[in-house]
């Protein structure tokens, strides 16, 4: 891991990085090698793996993307490791053919699927992703309407999967490794669960958005795996790089969201069993 960077360089994984060196509001840090967060998983070499446990102590994994992706990607090579643990924790409300009915697609539209030849029977019986959730940055205009529906998204995380954002925190208190939190392109899913963490472990709001926005310096390359993926790829618009780019302001308004709907993460996450020894273990976990 370069130590100025939290990058963590993988052959199979672009956008790998820890969440520690982060200054909290009290004037201490997060600790390094305690979560992980990365792009896909799908594609990690041999070495990639080596690296991860034994330079990371990687434990625990929590995939936070749908049942639809994880089929159709297929079992990781984690999955063959015995002594990592797959925590499946998808942020979105499945149900019936599409893997996210309940998306912010505007009434009377068929959400875009990654079944470009239409391998959906009659039945509906095929697996399918719905890229305007996995992805909700691929249509966005800056400043326009579309730059808000990235913090519908992220809200909607909230609304709908309360349980499995409670999950992947009480996964990052575990003792017995390092925590690794991921999606396709580890950059929505995986930033507003990761936000929501280093919100509870008292990380200044500016360095939050500064980690999500951190995404941007790897934005190619991420692009790059998602168009060399079948799951991603047909409905992958081929937009210059910069347009996907996750601004800091995306982070500002959804956390102030947050703030103003919920009266901040701590109260959201009560609403939802999250206790006052879960605040304890993860600020002990995560915070030098």
């Amino acid at each position: 891991m370069n130590a100025s960077t939290r990058w963590i360089e993988l052959d199979g994984a672009v956008n790998v990085r820890d969440l520690g060196g982060l200054p909290t509001l009290d004037g201490r840090a997060t600790r390094r090698g305690r979560v992980l967060r990365a792009d896909n998983l799908q594609d990690l070499s041999v070495k990639d793996v080596r690296v991860l446990l034994d330079e990371h102590a990687l434990k625990n994994v929590i995939d936070l993307r749908s049942e639809a992706e994880v089929r159709l990607e297929g079992p990781g090579p984690l999955t063959r490791v015995p002594s990592v643990r797959l925590h499946h924790l998808s942020l979105f409300a499945e149900g019936g053919v599409y893997t996210d009915v309940t998306a912010d697609t505007p009434d009377g539209q068929t959400p875009r699927t990654g079944d470009p030849a239409g391998t959906a029977d009659a039945a509906g019986t095929a697996d399918a992703v719905d890229l305007d959730k996995v992805l909700p940055w691929q249509n966005r205009a800056d400043g326009g309407p579309e730059h808000e529906r990235s913090i519908a998204h992220y809200l909607g995380y909230m609304r709908d999967r309360a349980d499995s954002i409670v999950a992947a925190l009480r996964v990052m208190t575990r003792t017995d490794g390092a925590a690794l939190v991921h999606c396709a392109a580890g950059k929505d899913r995986t930033g507003v669960v990761c936000a929501l963490a280093l919100e509870v472990a008292q990380v200044t709001r500016e360095a939050i958005v500064a980690d999500y926005a951190m995404t941007g310096e790897r934005l190619e390359a991420i692009l790059a795996r998602l168009r060399a993926s079948d799951t991603y790829a047909a409905d992958l618009d081929s937009r210059p790089a910069d347009s996907h780019r996750p601004h800091a302001s995306i982070m500002e308004k959804f956390l102030a969201r947050v703030d103003e709907e919920f009266g901040g993460t701590l109260e959201w996450l009560a609403r939802h069993g999250w206790t006052g020894d879960d605040t304890a273990a993860l600020r002990d976990r995560l915070v030098t």
